[in-house]
């Protein structure tokens, strides 16, 4: 699939990502069982490439969609940050998912703004600081969330796409 520009992707990016599910599927199968040893370097060369092109805040679909793992660090930091208490945030804005882990409670983000700006950005949890986690070591241990991520962040969907490209299975 030609690359195209993140107003043509994002409006479809869950259509395409479920198109190329299959073909993405195998592609990761290949490269998890025997990792290139170059798969790190070329993926966060990747990663810069395209968030050179890329404007999170033209999407900020991650934002929008889904919620970020909120560790106990990360629930004093915002708290610490909006002036609250760690349990005031908890009671008003997070609850635990079926692994156990907090989360938001709705879809979007309650710190997102209306002009895409993320209100405790200084302070937001380590899973939005990391996301969409293309730029880390031991990319082949992450493959299935990479897979899950290219359905929400067209950035992702992109790094993807050119890796195929350039490191085939």
């Amino acid at each position: 699939m030609k690359a195209k520009n993140l107003a043509e992707i994002l409006p479809d990016i869950k259509a395409l990502a479920k198109q190329e599910r299959k073909t993405n599927r195998k592609y990761f199968a290949r490269i998890g069982k025997r990792p290139p040893r170059e798969l790190d370097a070329t993926v966060s060369e990747l990663h810069e490439e395209v968030f050179q092109e890329m404007d999170c805040l033209a999407c900020a679909n991650c934002c929008k969609t889904t919620s970020p793992i909120f560790r106990d660090v990360d629930i004093d930091r915002v708290a610490r940050h909006l002036g609250i208490r760690p349990a005031a945030l908890v009671d008003q804005h997070l609850h635990l998912d079926d692994d156990g882990d907090y989360v938001l409670n709705s879809s979007p983000c309650p710190f997102l703004g209306d002009d895409n700006y993320c209100s405790i950005y200084e302070a937001r949890p380590r899973a939005c600081r990391e996301y969409p986690h293309t730029d880390r070591k031991n990319f082949h241990q992450i493959l299935d969330l990479t897979l899950k991520n290219t359905s929400v962040c067209p950035a992702t969907f992109r790094i993807v796409q050119r890796l195929r490209e350039v490191l085939p299975g």
